[in-house]
């Protein structure tokens, strides 16, 4: 367990604390469990060697306890004390709150907790840190303003690694259920272009025990939605994002897609950041590893892959806006 890039020291412009926060602590507001279950790529129809070079072989957990009952109810607080900075979601989702860590320590320190940290990468099996983009720590989505708006379509997410965490009351909930196909990305794709969403055959719907349980997720490879609600009310989710610490594996993101979304005081230097931190840990492997040689392609194509995701991310940054992605429904 390790940290990618540290947390700012500085609020971006425009973000201030809530006052009056509780301190987050550990022992009152945690009460880590292990999930019975754990999903692989494999099982959804994923090849050995594209599963090689994702950050883990793992899909999915079944739901497992985060918080306590005290943590719970003061995630939800939270959550409700973060409702006013709601933006848009893009043609994918209606209702979302970004940058939350950036307005609540006590959410802050939920995301980056390392009991927490550790407690996935358990179930991840691999070194993990949290996500180097805050905007990934702590995103919120909230129930839509009318019955007919999806809370979120079918779509594979925009970072690697994620758990999706209840913050109302599933049992409260009318509909809104949190689902998962059981099927590749390149399958949902199919089906997207035949006008059609995952079969609910092929889908899973587990079930969250209580608010404070949380899902885990090979975010980037598990085709997901929030089911839709059957009556308007309250319905929160929260989902935090790590990212592997092998920086040899694939970046697993998308954040070009983010660009219509995102505060752009705090995106381009947060994605920036990122692919620094991917590019310096691989150059240092260079700089360790790399034997003597005459053969100056090979030395090439290896300078070339150390800095792949910076340049990747000066490109995506000039290409500008575009929707986020997704499968429909």
């Amino acid at each position: 367990m390790g940290v990618a890039v540290p947390f700012p020291t500085e609020l971006p412009p425009g973000y201030e604390w809530l006052d009056d926060e509780p301190a987050f602590d550990p022992a009152a507001h945690l009460q880590l469990e292990a999930p019975s279950d754990i999903v692989m790529l494999a099982d959804l129809g994923y090849e050995a060697d594209e599963i090689a070079t994702k950050a883990t072989p793992v899909a999915a957990s079944s739901p497992f306890r985060v918080l306590s009952d005290e943590g719970a109810a003061v995630m939800l607080d939270r959550a409700r004390r973060l409702r006013e900075f709601i933006v848009p979601g893009g043609v994918r989702i209606e209702n979302i709150v970004r940058g939350g860590c950036y307005r609540s320590k006590w959410l802050r320190d939920l995301c980056l907790s390392p009991d927490v940290t550790a407690h996935l990468e358990a179930i991840y099996g691999i070194e993990i840190a949290p996500h180097p983009m805050p905007v990934h720590l702590g995103h919120m989505n909230f129930e839509p303003s009318k019955i007919d708006n999806a809370i979120d379509k079918w779509h594979h997410d925009t970072l690697p690694l994620d758990f999706v965490m209840t913050v109302t009351d599933p049992a409260m909930v009318d509909g809104g259920r949190f689902e998962y196909f059981l099927g590749t990305k390149q399958e949902a794709a199919e089906l997207a272009a035949n006008d059609q969403t995952p079969p609910p055959e092929r889908t899973v719907a587990p079930d969250f025990d209580g608010p404070g349980y949380a899902i885990a997720l090979h975010g980037d490879m598990v085709v997901h939605r929030a089911g839709p609600l059957f009556s308007l009310n309250e319905r929160i989710s929260m989902v935090n994002g790590y990212v592997a610490l092998d920086t040899s594996v694939d970046e697993q993101s998308r954040s070009g897609d983010l660009i219509n979304v995102d505060d752009p005081n705090v995106l381009f230097t947060e994605w920036a950041k990122m692919a620094a931190w991917r590019s310096h840990s691989r150059l240092g492997t260079l700089i360790d590893q790399l034997p003597f040689t005459d053969d100056k392609d090979a030395v090439i194509t290896e300078l070339q892959a150390a800095i792949a995701d910076t340049q990747q991310a000066i490109t995506d940054m000039q290409a500008g806006e575009h929707d986020l992605a997704h499968y429909g429904g």
